[in-house]
């Protein structure tokens, strides 16, 4: 009966190595194909996509749940303009959310952007939940291989002793559609 356990054991471990590398290799596969770098800008970004994260210059605290990230008060991306954008303009979406701990302390909040130095109109926020800035842009401010989108809120948290942050809204993705 010993001897048949023995056996058993030395089976299974013998099975368990030769199965191992196997498990290793996919392993390794699918983390490199979700950190293989993009070629070139984004048009379209989420900010938890690490491939991405060259194009969020600045405001941007490091990613959460592998899903979002806060932004500061002043925050801004780079990205590239899609097809067409320098002869129609574009639209640019903005999607966040503005948790309730935000509306509790502040009771709203107003975003405003620039695109290439280009003025968007303002939009005030005074619940919390999921939201989106959707604002036209001018062809003239997307003439270049890349347009630089500079994100301010006027009100946001200090940094304190809940969280030695500071704390804006809560960004899942940012880019440009294109117009018909």
């Amino acid at each position: 009966m010993r001897r048949l356990t023995v056996t058993f054991l030395y089976a299974a471990l013998a099975a368990s190595l030769i199965l191992a590398p196997a498990g290793c290799k996919r392993k390794r596969k699918q983390q490199a194909q979700s950190e293989e770098p993009l070629n070139g800008l984004a048009t379209m970004l989420h900010t938890a996509d690490p491939r991405v994260a060259p194009q969020l210059v600045k405001g941007f605290h490091p990613v959460e749940q592998n899903s979002w990230r806060w932004t500061m008060g002043r925050f801004s991306v780079v990205l590239k303009p899609p097809a067409g954008a320098a002869q129609k303009g574009a639209v640019l979406q903005f999607r966040f959310t503005i948790p309730d701990v935000i509306i509790n302390q502040l009771k709203a909040v107003t975003l405003s952007a620039t695109v290439n130095g280009v003025s968007l109109p303002p939009e005030t926020y005074s619940t919390a939940g999921d939201q989106t800035y959707s604002r036209d842009v001018p062809a003239s401010a997307l003439t270049g291989d890349s347009a630089t989108v500079d994100f301010a809120l006027d009100k946001f948290l200090p940094p304190g002793s809940q969280d030695a942050r500071e704390l804006g809204v809560v960004a899942s993705t940012i880019g440009f559609e294109a117009k018909p």
